[in-house]
């Protein structure tokens, strides 16, 4: 086979680590298989990582099959990884969005107690032309903190969530497109 196959460098060009421990699998992968004896994987392994150039490398694995059930193991993980991440991120935007609606409702929903009621009143008993006073408001009930203060805390963090599994996200895209050195 020759060098473009394996994606090893080319003839002579020197090979890094990355590219020993990728044809370490690929034998490893053919042992399993039962494409080649335990005495030929530990000579071969041992070519491996004394090999210095992609042409060295190619000749190891010229007389085995490339494996595709590698490559396709890997973009399915990846394709996993990245469903996981997208679901990670809607479900934790859908929580944080009702979270942060209800925070909001439960600050929105204790206005000063009878307030509206006492404005109602005041004005229809001024259409009817009687001044009557209005006894004060009652005590306010309080502020539900709880109800408010929690959700919103909740709806942050699973903001700070979403940013952390885009991050990874995007790094470790950058990872798989880094070419080897």
């Amino acid at each position: 086979m020759n060098t473009a196959t394996r994606d090893y460098p080319a003839g002579d060009l020197r090979v890094s680590d990355a590219d020993r421990d990728r044809a370490l699998r690929e034998l490893s992968q053919a042992f399993q298989a039962g494409r080649i004896t335990a005495a030929e994987f530990d000579q071969r392994s041992g070519q491996a990582l004394g090999a210095r150039t992609g042409s060295e490398l190619t000749v190891l694995l010229a007389d085995l099959p490339r494996d595709r059930a590698c490559a396709d193991t890997t973009a399915l993980r990846q394709a996993r990884r990245e469903l996981a991440s997208r679901v990670v991120i809607g479900a934790s935007a859908a929580a944080a969005t009702s979270l942060a609606a209800l925070a909001v409702t439960n600050a929105l929903s204790h206005p000063a107690p009878g307030h509206y009621n006492r404005a109602l009143a005041r004005e229809v008993l001024a259409r009817l032309g009687l001044r009557v006073p209005l006894p004060p408001p009652p005590p306010a009930p309080g502020f539900d903190w709880a109800g408010t203060i929690t959700p919103a805390a909740i709806a942050v963090l699973l903001v700070a969530v979403i940013i952390v599994v885009l991050r990874a996200a995007r790094t470790s895209r950058r990872g798989l497109r880094a070419p080897a050195r």
